[in-house]
């Protein structure tokens, strides 16, 4: 007796915004199978490991020079609806420094907020690193609200005021 095929799923698209599936996107960086070429690729693969709550590559992509002693994004509430590229700076697979500016989209606790940064990002070895970013403030109109003893909405388990404020 024969079995029908498995079906295939559709893939989903990657939660970077690409619009490509994740699968031949993000994922394969996150998953450990692959390493980000550029600054950019490395800034979309870690927005990606926020939305999915993978704290092991976000600590293995932060420099060790500014990771946090824990990370751990698995208690965050967010839940992240988008991701725009602003810009970038250098970054490529030539270069050893990048920049990214960025604005994350996310809601927390029902309210719409949003995570406006610029990120730097350096090369070593091969391999690209998050090593900071400087938070711009968001306009009145779209201002994130998170109190100075609340967690920081950029998910790295410090206070806000210890963090992005």
């Amino acid at each position: 007796m024969e079995h029908d095929p498995v079906p295939t799923a559709v893939p989903e698209s990657c939660p970077c915004g690409s619009g490509d599936p994740g699968a031949h996107c993000c994922l394969p960086y996150v998953s450990g199978q692959q390493r980000a070429l550029t600054a950019l690729a490395l800034m979309r693969s870690r927005y990606t490991a926020y939305v999915i709550k993978n704290s092991e590559y976000l600590g293995a992509t932060w420099h060790a020079s500014t990771r946090p002693e824990q990370l751990d994004v698995s208690g965050n509430t967010a839940q992240w609806t988008g991701l725009e590229i602003i810009k970038t700076s250098g970054g490529g697979a030539a270069d050893t420094v990048g920049t990214v500016e960025f604005i994350a989209h996310y809601i927390n606790t029902g309210r719409r907020q949003q995570l406006h940064e610029v990120s730097r990002f350096v090369q070593e070895r091969g391999r690209w690193f998050y090593v900071d970013g400087v938070v711009r403030e968001p306009s009145v109109k779209t201002r994130v609200s998170a109190g100075r003893n609340d967690p920081c909405p950029c998910g790295s388990g410090k206070k806000y005021k210890k963090c992005c404020m």
